[in-house]
């Protein structure tokens, strides 16, 4: 990171700013194109779980290129100024590279759909087996993770 000021250094905060997200956009490589999708997704114990439907665009790229990249974010707000070229947005990020690996197992799928559940409800539910057993399930292992800040010292006058 180039501004080393905007780092966020602190596992804490970096862990908060996932737990309030209620979105993660999924980075994906197709040959040299990036691909990237917004999801619902969980988090425990550093390990981000997803779902989707079996088939398509997201589950071709993650079996032939299993590194992902991750970024969640909280939007805190406008920044304005007198010049135009110092608006502005403040945010808090944090971007993770890391590893999917697909879960397979009628088990490790319900686990991950309960760990999904809990970032979005505090409500205990159940999976149809057939519904679970055709759902296309996956954990990212984080390889690298890192946060950055902004605020109006971003400004340059």
């Amino acid at each position: 990171m180039r501004r080393k000021d905007l780092k966020i250094s602190s596992t804490e905060e970096i862990e908060a700013i996932i737990k309030q997200s209620n979105v993660c956009r999924l980075g994906l490589c197709d040959g040299d194109t990036p691909y990237v999708v917004p999801l619902n997704f969980g988090y425990e114990d550093g390990k981000f779980y997803f779902h989707s439907a079996a088939a398509g665009r997201k589950v071709d790229l993650l079996k032939a290129n299993p590194k992902v990249c991750l970024e969640f974010d909280m939007e805190l707000g406008l920044i304005k100024h007198e010049k135009a070229c110092n608006w502005g947005f403040r945010y808090r990020s944090v971007i993770v590279t890391g590893h999917a690996t697909v879960l397979n197992g009628l088990e490790e799928k319900v686990q991950a759909f309960n760990i999904i559940m809990k970032n979005y409800s505090d409500k205990d539910y159940t999976f149809p087996e057939k519904v679970v057993g055709n759902t296309f399930v996956f954990v990212v292992d984080a390889q690298e993770i890192s946060g950055k800040q902004t605020d109006e010292s971003t400004i340059v006058d």
